[in-house]
């Protein structure tokens, strides 16, 4: 299989009139070699069902396509989403291997084929929300690598009581374990963009409770952090009645009430949320 290189990823936008647009964060691989590697990383083998968010113009799928029995595709451009099954197509000898969503991820809710494995480099502007809609609707996903602007990695891999640590880091936790891959060089992107990035691995375990239990958690979690100077018992107070009644559920969670959120780990909050149901 040959993969893309940086003149005929230029070819390609140019044959479709494509100027890349920074509102859908279009940035694409150029170097073939970053493709690989990112592949490997994500230890995608011949079982897989790969999922990849925004292929662009498919450096990365063909890529993908090399190792997974399956790639499923998901972008919102229809003249990529429509482009990038004819250069699979001229590229590989695998192309009915390749499923292509047109759609907003955000939307996607359900697929076809359960995916194993989240191999993407995701727009810059939607990253997060991106990742951890896909953890929450599919399953079936084991683990991951993604590319995403370099403060975001940080933030998703970062520890409790640092500068980068916050709703990211937190709910991320609630599905999976999150780790530095490595980090990509401005130059293997067409255009180069203005910022870094990096690659952020994770490796899914068991949620730490059903689908109402998490979304009491990720209340707590968006109110800690909503104001993140203050005190827990302040910044939950909006959901107890107040800072008194913040201050009886964190007790009882056995969480010191003068603790700022970003002290607290995603287990800590579970203990809050489990708390406060038991205090009614």
């Amino acid at each position: 299989m040959s993969l893309l290189g940086a003149a005929e990823i230029r070819a390609l936008a140019a044959a479709l009139d494509l100027k890349p647009a920074k509102a859908l964060g279009q940035n694409f691989v150029i170097d073939a070699n970053v493709c690989r590697k990112i592949v490997r990383l994500a230890g995608v083998g011949s079982q897989d069902i790969a999922l990849e968010i925004g292929p662009g113009l498919g450096s990365l799928t063909l890529a993908l396509l090399d190792e997974a029995d399956t790639v499923i595709a998901v972008e919102i451009d229809s003249r990529l989403a429509t482009q990038l099954p004819l250069t699979v197509k001229a590229h590989s000898d695998r192309p009915e291997n390749l499923t292509v969503v047109n759609h907003d991820a955000l939307q996607v809710n359900e697929l076809a084929i359960a995916p194993t494995v989240l191999v993407a480099n995701l727009p810059y502007n939607i990253s997060v929300p991106v990742l951890l809609h896909f953890l929450e609707k599919f399953s079936s996903l084991e683990r991951g690598v993604v590319m995403v602007q370099a403060e975001v990695a940080d933030r998703l891999i970062a520890k409790p009581s640092t500068k980068e640590y916050g709703i990211p880091s937190v709910k991320a936790a609630w599905w999976s374990t999150t780790s530095n891959a490595g980090s990509v060089s401005r130059s293997v992107f067409w255009p180069v963009p203005n910022v870094d990035s990096k690659l952020v691995g994770f490796i899914r375990h068991e949620p730490l409770g059903d689908e109402a239990l998490r979304k009491r958690v990720f209340s707590l979690v968006d109110a800690a952090f909503a104001q993140r100077r203050k005190m827990l018992r302040a910044a939950l107070g909006g959901l107890f009645g107040g800072s008194s009644g913040a201050e009886s559920v964190l007790v009882k969670a056995g969480i010191d009430p003068t603790l700022r959120g970003e002290a607290l780990v995603i287990e800590q909050f579970l203990a809050i949320a489990n708390a406060s149901s038991e205090m009614g």
